[in-house]
C-alpha cells in the first residue's frame, strides 16, 4: 500500500508545473529545483548520515558540469556518455579526495575540505583548458537520438530533472535501509560501538563518499546542458550555502528534507526576490538562524506539539494521570 502511494505521489509530482500554471518562469525553477536539490542529496548523506561537515561538495558539482561540457563541446558525446563520464570523474576525484581527507575528523576535516574548494577554484578561474574566466560554451542541447528525445527548453527538459530527482531521492533512500547506510549512523553516533562491531569507520566513511560524490555531479551533468556554458562560478560561496541550508533547514535525514528546503530557497529567489545581493544575505542568514536557534530544522519547531499529542494519546482504559 505504502509503495503504491509513493508511486501515485511521484506521477503527480511530475504535473507540478503545469498545475502552477505551465509558464516558462514556472517550468525554469521546476527544473532548477530538481537540480540543486539532487546536488543537496549528495552533501545530505554526509552531512546528516556520516555526521561530517564537507564544504568541498561544489568541486563534485564543478566535475560534473566541467566534465559534461568538455565531453558534449569538444568531443561531441551525447548526454548519456557525458554523464558516465561525469561519474567517472566524479568517483575519482572523491576517492583521492577521500583518501587524503577522511582520516581526519569534524572541524579539521571541514577546513580541509574548504581549502580543496578554494583551490579548485582557483584552477578554474585560471587554467585555459576549462576556460578560465570565460568558461566553456557551446555546450549541445541536451538530446538522446536513439530515444528520439531532444531538450531545447526548460519545459522539455523537465522530464529529465524530474527522473533524476526521483533517482537520488531512491538512492538515498535504498542507502539509509542498506547495511552501509546503518554503518554510516553508527559510525556517526558511536565510532567505538562501530569498531567492536566489526565496522571500519574509515572505509565506511570513503564508500559514503565515493557513493555521495556522483550524485552531486549528477545535478552539475544537467546543470550544463541547463545553461548550456560553465565557468568557475559553479563554485562559488553561494553554491556551497545553498546546500548546506537546504539540508538543515528543513531537518536532517528527512528523505524529502532537501526536495523541500531547496523549494523555499528557490521560490524566494525566482518569485519573491530583493536582488541578487539581499538573497544572498537572506540565504546566508537562515542558514546562521537555523544552525543557531533551530539545530533540528523547521520540523524542530513543531517537537513540543507532537510531545503534547502523544501524552493526550492515553491508551484506552487508563485515564491520564492528573497533577495534584
Amino acid at each position: 500500500m505504502k509503495t503504491i502511494l509513493l508511486a501515485i505521489l511521484a506521477v503527480l509530482g511530475f504535473f507540478v508545473p503545469m498545475i502552477l500554471g505551465g509558464s516558462g518562469a514556472v517550468y525554469a525553477a521546476c527544473v532548477l529545483i530538481a537540480i540543486f536539490a539532487v546536488m543537496s542529496y549528495g552533501l545530505d548523506i554526509i552531512v546528516s548520515d556520516l555526521g561530517e561537515v564537507s564544504l568541498a561538495h561544489t568541486v563534485f558539482f564543478a566535475v560534473g558540469a566541467y566534465t559534461t561540457a568538455l565531453l558534449s563541446a569538444s568531443a561531441g558525446f551525447g548526454p548519456l556518455l557525458s554523464l558516465a563520464g561525469a561519474l567517472l570523474m566524479a568517483l575519482l576525484v572523491a576517492a583521492l579526495l577521500g583518501l587524503v581527507t577522511l582520516q581526519l575528523r569534524e572541524f579539521v576535516f571541514s577546513l580541509v575540505t574548504y581549502a580543496v574548494a578554494v583551490v579548485a577554484a582557483t584552477v578554474a578561474q585560471n587554467w585555459s583548458f576549462l576556460g578560465g574566466s570565460d568558461g566553456l560554451r557551446g555546450i549541445p542541447a541536451f538530446e538522446i537520438s536513439l530515444l528520439g528525445f531532444s531538450a531545447r527548453n526548460d519545459r522539455e527538459l523537465w522530464p529529465v530533472a524530474y527522473l533524476l530527482l526521483l533517482a537520488a531521492i531512491y538512492v538515498v533512500s535504498s542507502f539509509r535501509r542498506s547495511r552501509l547506510g546503518q554503518a554510516a549512523m553508527m559510525v556517526h553516533l558511536n565510532p567505538r560501538l562501530a569498531v567492536t562491531s566489526g565496522v571500519d569507520p574509515q572505509r565506511t566513511r570513503l564508500q559514503v563518499f565515493l557513493l555521495s560524490a556522483p550524485i552531486t555531479a549528477s545535478a552539475g551533468w544537467l546543470y550544463a546542458y541547463q545553461r548550456a556554458y560553465i565557468s568557475a562560478d559553479v563554485l562559488e560561496t553561494y553554491f556551497l550555502i545553498l546546500m548546506l541550508t537546504a539540508v538543515v533547514v528543513v531537518g536532517r535525514r528527512l528523505l524529502l528534507g532537501p526536495l523541500v528546503g531547496v523549494t523555499l530557497i528557490l521560490v524566494q529567489e525566482k518569485f519573491f526576490s530583493f536582488g541578487g545581493y539581499v538573497d544572498k544575505i537572506i540565504l546566508g542568514s537562515v542558514l546562521i538562524l537555523t544552525l543557531s536557534f533551530l539545530p533540528s530544522g523547521l520540523v524542530g519547531i513543531f517537537a513540543p506539539l507532537r510531545t503534547l499529542f502523544a501524552r493526550r494519546q492515553a491508551p484506552l482504559g487508563k485515564p491520564i494521570p492528573e497533577r495534584s
